[in-house]
């Protein structure tokens, strides 16, 4: 009877105060189940590219991309680059790496998002010490704000010197991609069929300069907005239409109330499914 009594007080304190144990994040693979980040890392053993997809006010996913680049650092040669950093600030971003600019620098010299310091800064950094190629791979804005404008046919009257900062003309284009037609359903249709040329002239400018640095046997990592990469359409499309025989890993970012489970929503979206309990706290 003791023995039972005791074990009842065990079940008990069990699932009162093990049940209590808090966890920021879960990952899941692409059919929903649960998998692990150990798992992740060594799914990179192999791979060519690992398209990591964030929140960008998110401290969870900023502090996983830095902890992931630590760890794979110490197994393979690294090559990191962001959608953070446009391709003309490139030698700015040089400048910094090596030490011939100081953060102030590279502050007045390149155009930083507002959060660089917090959020991008230790990746760079990482880069700075561990003498790590880091490449702005993404657009300038001038250009994306031109397609959004005028379509791709603007990007023809660009000088020479101008046009090594975008990916090679023409820019292939699908516009039956559902993540394209999204954007036109969500904007009621205002911006009309520019405003996914703009966000395709992104994806593939940075999927042209992964493919440009990329050096085989080597990872690159790439960091970028979630939707570049989500359900394996944008900067993947690019990377998989440019060079089919690429091996991938893509990852998503998503909040959820509970990381219990997997929303069926987000089934497919990605090989590796980082849901973050939806009140972590936001870097702005």
């Amino acid at each position: 009877m003791k023995k039972l009594f005791l074990a009842g007080i065990t079940l008990l304190w069990s699932s009162t105060f093990l049940g209590q144990n808090k966890a920021p994040y879960q990952f899941y693979n692409s059919k929903g189940k649960k998998t692990s980040y150990s798992k992740l890392l060594k799914n990179t053993k192999k791979v060519d590219i690992v398209l990591f997809g964030e929140f960008h006010d998110n401290s969870i996913v900023h502090w996983l991309q830095l902890e992931f680049t630590k760890d794979i650092a110490q197994k393979r040669a690294l090559i990191l680059g962001a959608e953070m950093i446009e391709t003309d600030n490139q030698q700015a971003l040089n400048q910094y790496l090596k030490g011939e600019i100081t953060q102030k620098g590279l502050d007045t010299l390149a155009r930083l998002w507002n959060n660089h310091k917090t959020d991008y800064k230790p990746l760079v950094d990482f880069a700075k010490n561990n003498r790590t190629p880091f490449i702005a791979t993404n657009v300038p804005r001038r250009y994306a704000s031109m397609v959004f404008r005028e379509g791709f046919e603007a990007l023809n009257s660009l000088p020479s010197n101008e046009k090594k900062w975008i990916a090679p003309l023409p820019i292939p284009y699908d516009s039956t991609l559902p993540g394209y037609v999204k954007m036109i359903e969500m904007m009621g249709g205002h911006g009309g069929e520019n405003l996914p040329k703009a966000q395709a002239l992104k994806d593939a400018t940075m999927a042209h300069n992964i493919l440009e640095n990329h050096i085989q046997g080597s990872l690159f990592i790439h960091y970028n907005g979630s939707y570049h990469s989500d359900d394996y359409e944008g900067i993947y499309w690019y990377l998989k239409k440019w060079q089919p025989s690429l091996k991938l890993i893509t990852i998503a970012t998503v909040t959820q109330s509970s990381i219990n489970s997997l929303d069926k929503q987000y089934l497919n979206k990605a090989d590796f499914i980082l849901v973050i309990d939806e009140d972590v706290t936001r870097t702005y």
